[in-house]
C-alpha cells in the first residue's frame, strides 16, 4: 500500500511542482489529476483511511469483538437493502462463533481481522503483536479463511512500527475516516444523521456489530437507502483499495 501526500495549485504554480517532482523522480512517483497532485512514496508503512474521492464508491465497515445478539439484525438489514459490507472480527471471537463468521461469509460479505485478542497494539511491543497476529492467522486459517489479508488493529491504534509489523506479515491495515460512535448508543436519528452529514466519495465508514451496540440495526433501516439516494455504491474494501487512484494515507 502506498503513502501520499496531496497539494492543490492553481495554473500558475503547476511547473513549479512539476521542476520540484522531478527531482524525486527516483524514489517518487507524480501524477497530475484535475489540477491535483498526488505523490507517492512506498517507503512509508501506511495505513488506508479513504478510497477515491473522485468516485462515488464507499466501503462500510463493521467491528465485531464479543457477543453474538446483533450481528443477526445487522446481517438483515442489509440483505434487505442488497449492501456488501466488510466485518473486522477478531481471532478469538471467530473461534468462538465460527457459525455466525460462516454466516456473515454466505451473505457474501468481507472478512477483515481485529487480530487475536481485542487489546490494543499500542499497549504491546512489536514481538508481543506479532504473536498476536499470528495467532489470529492461524484461526482464521483453521475455520478455512486463509485469504484473510486486511487487518484492523484493535481500537483502531497503531503506530508506523505496528503497521510496518503487519505489512511485513502481508496485511493492508484499515482505519476509517466516518465515525459516528455508535457503540456508545447515542440515539439512533444521532448516528443516523451523523453519516448522512459526513460521508463523502471513498469514505470508509465504522459501525460495529457487537451486542454493545442497541441501535445501529435501527440506523441502517435509514442510513443504507439514505446513502444510495445521494448516489453511493457500497462496495467491499478490497474493492475500494482496487479501486482507488490515491488510497492510503498515513493516520497518526
Amino acid at each position: 500500500m502506498q503513502h501520499f501526500y496531496v497539494w492543490r495549485f492553481n495554473k500558475g504554480k503547476r511547473w513549479f511542482a512539476v521542476a520540484v517532482v522531478a527531482l524525486f523522480t527516483a524514489t517518487f512517483l507524480w501524477l497530475e489529476w484535475n489540477g491535483e497532485f498526488t505523490v507517492f512514496s512506498n517507503k512509508e508503512p501506511t495505513a488506508m483511511s479513504k478510497g477515491n474521492a473522485n468516485e462515488n464508491n464507499i466501503a462500510l465497515t463493521f467491528n465485531i469483538s464479543w457477543g453474538e445478539e446483533r450481528v443477526d439484525h445487522i446481517l438483515k438489514r442489509l440483505k434487505e437493502e442488497g449492501v456488501q459490507a466488510t466485518f473486522f472480527v477478531s481471532g478469538e471471537w471467530a473461534e468462538k462463533h465460527p457459525d455466525i463468521v460462516e454466516k456473515i461469509t454466505e451473505n457474501k460479505h468481507e472478512l477483515g481481522m481485529l487480530g487475536y485478542r481485542y487489546k490494543s497494539y499500542l499497549d504491546q511491543d512489536l514481538e508481543t503483536v506479532s504473536k498476536d497476529l499470528r495467532k489470529a492467522r492461524e484461526v482464521f486459517d483453521k475455520l478455512g479463511y486463509e485469504d484473510v489479508k486486511l487487518l484492523r488493529p484493535p481500537s483502531g491504534h497503531f503506530n508506523k512500527e505496528i503497521i510496518e509489523t503487519a505489512e511485513n506479515m502481508g496485511y493492508s491495515v484499515i482505519h476509517w475516516n466516518v465515525n459516528p460512535h455508535d457503540w456508545k448508543n447515542p440515539g439512533s436519528n444521532t448516528i443516523v444523521d451523523y453519516v448522512m452529514k459526513h460521508t463523502t466519495n471513498g469514505d470508509i465508514i465504522l459501525l460495529h456489530a457487537s451486542d454493545s451496540v442497541k441501535q445501529t440495526a435501527k440506523a441502517l433501516e435509514t442510513i443504507l437507502p439514505g446513502l444510495k439516494n445521494k448516489g453511493f455504491s457500497f462496495v467491499s474494501m478490497t474493492e475500494l483499495i482496487n479501486q482507488a487512484h490515491a488510497s492510503a494515507e498515513l493516520v497518526e
